[in-house]
């Protein structure tokens, strides 16, 4: 080593060019001892006769297709590229190249780069993981739910109800297992008896891969994309995993597999240049990874985990997250803080835009740590770059990409009431907190008054429920301007739950009126426990004590000659007792005609379908709250 400059072999070794240049140099030196001269380009001829034998010529012709209605000028491009007077269009490709991949795919931009990988690295498995193909319910009605639909004596693993990784939508490293699947014995005798079943996971050697922490893909998705699989899992067909061979390459096989050269490699074992969205279990397992050094697996790992923690640790203020633990606007600051709700919004939005720009940053480096690994040029990384085009961005909260500040603002707020909401409901005994002063209990208004009080201790209520009214009278696009808090709960929250728990709601809005406006009767209901007693509790002491109320009142405005506070009362009259005659239908399970209310379940016999109001929990939200808005009960009249 002169001037103890190291001499990395690994780099040398890993260019694709190598083997051309020592060739074309040997042939050189080897005709000037013969007295002859050779110019560089006739040897790099000898060299492509010799060593590479035929070669493929693609002619890239797609750009002179021309706009629909333009002149197509794909001919023309032909007859220009066989004379040589174009440049990018034709690609000489060693036929040679085709036997390194198998398969001969016909990604002829990617050859160059990718065989050589091929040649100089072991396949991701069996070398350095195993990879398995998982659950199929073939009923996932049935058998797949969310998280939240589910109770948590329920859920985990051993249990009725496990956490099921089963795809999903793009993120990289870290993706919240939203789903759990059913696995009791009568579930398992279920997938047991089907006439098509290749589930590792029903078979003997299904202890070997049950519950164990690995990686997961989404097989079907636009960006090949993985993340972790916790321990205590099942995992799909839709999501197959990868167990490391070595449980600690866990991170820095996670770290390869994201990586721009990944994508770009996988991108090229395919048949067609513009495929996505299927990655199949076999083209991933081909995938070449590179033997690294102590130091730069111990990089890569620590890159892709500080994505990881960053995402995750993001997620824990997302309500639908089964890592939840309270709103990002509360996490801000702290609970015992006096900073105020506008102050706070400020501090978030920065807080997220440098999280953002240190997961973009930490990318880079990660992307150019194995470029490095696999010994790839500079100039191959920019083209590859070029290649890929423009590549989704790592933030920390995916479902805001794109949205203005604004409109961050204004989420923050909507997710800190409806934490408010959640506190309220799930606190109440019997789960059915109505919007009136009935029973002796306090309202729904009321109660979320006394929850901002307790989740800002350091603040007066009064001053935090100004500040949030204040937000909520902005103009936002995509959010309804209401002007109080108790208009935002009559008009603005159940459609808002629903979309935010994907159709499935667990605090269900019941309402003497569709729409907005305001009600004469209303209440909220945990759907967990808004069970046959639930049911005629809502009927029998609440709504009954509102209608009473109506009518008194009525009386009273008759008397005082008040005719139009009379009507008043009486429409509420009117209004709360056909809400109690629907109410009945549901309770009953009545069905005549077009008429159902019935809870219907056809995976079960006749016996075992529930006669009137007797939800199963285990049914789903779906199947459950269908009978009530076929009733028109529901405040909205489409929620699944």
């Amino acid at each position: 080593m002169a001037g103890n400059k190291r001499v990395d072999l690994r780099k040398i070794l890993a260019d694709p060019e190598l083997r051309r240049k020592l060739m074309v140099s040997t042939i050189q030196a080897t005709q000037a001892r013969e007295g002859i001269h050779t110019s560089e380009e006739q040897a790099q001829r000898a060299y492509y006769v010799v060593s590479e034998a035929e070669r493929a010529t693609f002619v890239d012709l797609t750009k002179g297709r021309g706009l629909p209605g333009g002149t197509d000028l794909r001919q023309e491009m032909f007859v220009r590229t066989i004379r040589g007077e174009t440049t990018g269009v034709r690609f000489d490709i060693p036929r040679r190249d085709f036997g390194t991949i198998e398969g001969a795919p016909l990604s002829y931009r990617r050859l160059a780069v990718l065989s050589a990988l091929f040649r100089a690295n072991t396949g991701l498995a069996p070398g350095y993981a195993d990879i398995k193909i998982g659950h199929q319910t073939f009923d996932d009605d049935r058998f797949v739910r969310f998280w939240w639909e589910i109770p948590s004596a329920e859920r985990g693993p051993r249990r009725a109800w496990v956490p099921f990784a089963k795809g999903g939508e793009f993120s990289r490293f870290y993706a919240d297992i939203y789903l759990v699947v059913r696995w009791d014995q009568d579930a398992k005798a279920s997938y047991a008896n089907r006439s098509s079943n290749f589930n590792v996971l029903l078979t003997t050697s299904s202890s070997e891969y049950l519950y164990r922490p690995g990686l997961t893909w989404p097989r079907a998705a636009s960006v090949f994309n993985v993340r972790l699989l916790p321990p205590g899992c099942i995992f799909a067909d839709k999501g197959p995993a990868i167990f490391p061979c070595d449980e600690s390459n866990l991170w820095f096989l996670c770290a390869i597999l994201n990586s721009e050269l990944a994508l770009f490699t996988l991108k090229g074992l395919t048949s067609r240049e513009d495929m996505g969205g299927r990655w199949e279990a076999g083209m991933v397992k081909r995938l070449p990874i590179a033997e690294p050094t102590h130091l730069q697996r111990q990089r890569l790992s620590d890159l892709g985990k500080s994505i990881f923690n960053a995402k995750s640790e993001w997620d824990a203020g997302n309500e639908t997250s089964s890592a939840f633990s309270e709103p990002w606007l509360i996490r801000a600051h702290g609970p015992d803080s006096s900073v105020e709700i506008g102050d706070r919004l400020t501090s978030l939005l920065h807080f997220e835009q440098a999280q953002n720009e240190e997961l973009r940053a930490t990318s880079n480096s990660l992307n150019e740590e194995v470029y490095s690994l696999y010994g790839i040029p500079p100039q191959t990384r920019a083209a590859i770059r070029e290649n890929l085009g423009k590549m989704h961005a790592e933030v920390v909260w995916p479902r805001m990409e794109g949205k203005t500040p604004d409109q961050k603002r204004q989420e923050h707020v909507w997710r800190l009431l409806s934490y408010a909401v959640k506190r309220v409901v799930e606190s109440d005994e019997d789960g059915v907190v109505p919007f009136l002063h009935v029973s002796g209990g306090a309202s729904v208004l009321d109660r979320m008054h006394a929850e901002l009080g307790k989740l800002f201790p350091a603040r007066d209520v009064n001053e935090v429920e100004v500040e949030i009214v204040n937000e909520l009278k902005r103009k936002v696009k995509g959010y309804a301007r209401t002007e109080s808090v108790r208009e935002w709960l009559e008009d603005a929250y159940f459609e808002y739950h629903a979309s935010m728990y994907r159709n499935r709601p667990i605090f269900w809005h019941i309402s003497s009126k569709q729409g907005k406006g305001p009600a004469a009767f209303a209440a909220l209901a945990h759907y967990q426990r808004f069970d046959k007693d639930r049911i005629a509790k809502l009927r029998g002491v609440y709504l009954r004590e509102a209608i009473a109320t109506f009518r008194r009142e009525s009386a009273i405005a008759s008397q005082a000659g008040r005719a139009d506070d009379r009507l008043e009362w009486q429409s509420k009259v009117e209004e709360a007792e056909a809400l109690d005659r629907r109410l009945q239908q549901v309770q009953e399970g009545f069905h005549q005609g077009a008429e159902d209310f019935r809870i219907l379940t056809p995976w079960k016999i006749e016996g075992q379908r529930p006669k009137g109001w007797d939800p199963d929990i285990n049914d789903g939200v779906k199947v459950n709250i269908e009978p009530l808005q076929r009733a028109g009960v529901l405040r909205i009249p489409e929620v699944v």
